[in-house]
């Protein structure tokens, strides 16, 4: 697999692919938001099945419409037939398409738009609540914040038409990620966005690591293909509210969360204070408290905690047995005295995730009265039986 690696300060840009010459506005010479915002998606978007086109041919309305990209990743056209355009972006459409009616057409004016999106499907994988594929809404409803008229119109395109030869890569090491994926405060960002994604897989855990979240992406073919990945600095978002970092996702998208090698108690808090991750965990304690069974605590609970939610322990108790089933296979099991003194994220203190299991065992003495109570039960319910009909 042709897969690049990129820093985080360059992760923006290794999901944007971006023309030379685009129209330009007041007197910076820079690009306008509106242009931005479009060729953001049109050259970043990779097409795929399910997308829904417009596509026009100027002044010939029996070869223009709404053409859907079928299962098979084809588009069926009048006059060209079905054409194979999965994996192009709708720039790199447009200008296949340009050639491709040059057959029939002298000099085609081609202009395509998305008006329908797929559903976007992504993997997230690593340190998280839940791995999986995930399918997350949004890219549906995205006709209207597309429709950009200055954009748009036949008169803009053609000032943004760019040979394929010239696509490249622009690289940015400051410009704000919102920026470089199109996102403007004009614009509502209805885009599936990596908080969303983390959402979806249940959030983060103690051992979840934001600051090192990879993100891999497809390229676009005119890049040659393969994939890019980028290092995203997402405890920016849960700590500061830097909604820089807050990306886009589209089809096809991997995140993966780093594990920490130490309990991130302070993150896991920060996080808990956002919708981020489930505002509780569920535990079972059992044995030796007072009111034993199922607990629900908040996110960053401790093992002393849930002792403490269960009631407390009895008088006559004995030793802790504290038991995790990690995602991985392994199994984590202690063995230790109970200190209700013991510091946040100690051996016999650990920070708690869904699905713990803690147990406050017998001391030598409650279970020597147990094991005697289990001996002479039957004999006192036979006494007393027979002390019903004694006469």
């Amino acid at each position: 697999m042709n897969c690049r690696y990129l820093p985080a300060t360059a992760a923006a840009a290794a999901f944007l692919w971006l023309g030379l010459g685009l129209p330009t506005s007041g007197a910076t010479g820079r690009p306008s938001p509106a242009i931005q915002a479009n060729r953001a998606v049109y050259d970043a978007y990779i097409l795929g099945p399910g997308d829904k086109l417009q596509i026009e041919l100027l002044d010939i309305p029996e070869l223009s419409g709404s053409f859907s990209i079928g299962p098979d990743g084809t588009i069926y056209l009048p006059r060209l037939r079905a054409l194979y355009v999965e994996g192009l972006t709708v720039e790199e459409l447009r200008y296949f398409l340009t050639d491709q009616f040059k057959t029939y057409v002298k000099d085609p004016q081609v202009y395509v738009k998305p008006v329908g999106y797929r559903a976007v499907r992504v993997y997230v994988g690593g340190e998280i609540g839940r791995p999986g594929y995930y399918l997350l809404s949004g890219g549906q409803i995205l006709q209207d914040q597309l429709e950009i008229d200055t954009a748009s119109s036949p008169a803009a395109m053609r000032k943004q038409a760019i040979p394929p030869d010239r696509l490249r890569m622009q690289r940015s090491n400051s410009e704000d990620l919102s920026k470089i994926l199109g996102i403007s405060s004009e614009q509502p960002n209805r885009w599936p966005t990596l908080f969303d994604a983390l959402r979806a897989a249940q959030g983060v855990t103690p051992y979840s690591n934001l600051s090192e979240v990879q993100v891999t992406r497809k390229q676009p073919l005119s890049a040659g293909g393969g994939k890019v990945r980028a290092n995203v600095n997402f405890l920016q978002l849960v700590s500061s509210g830097d909604e820089s970092v807050n990306i886009r996702l589209f089809d096809g998208d991997a995140i993966s969360v780093a594990r920490s090698p130490q309990v991130m108690r302070d993150q896991l808090l920060a996080a808990s204070r956002t919708n981020l991750s489930p505002d509780f965990v569920e535990v079972f304690v059992s044995g030796r408290v007072k009111e034993p069974g199922p607990q629900s605590l908040p996110q960053g609970a401790t093992l002393n905690q849930a002792i403490a939610s269960a009631g407390g322990p009895k008088l006559l108790r004995g030793g802790i047995e504290f038991l995790r089933f990690n995602p991985d296979g392994r199994t984590d099991r202690r063995q230790f005295s109970y200190n209700p003194s013991a510091i946040t994220d100690d051996y016999k203190n650990p920070v708690l995730m869904n699905g713990d299991v803690v147990r406050v065992n017998d001391s030598l003495f409650s279970a020597g009265v147990q094991v005697l109570n289990e001996i002479t039960g039957p004999a006192v319910g036979i006494y007393s039986v027979y002390s019903l009909f004694k006469p």
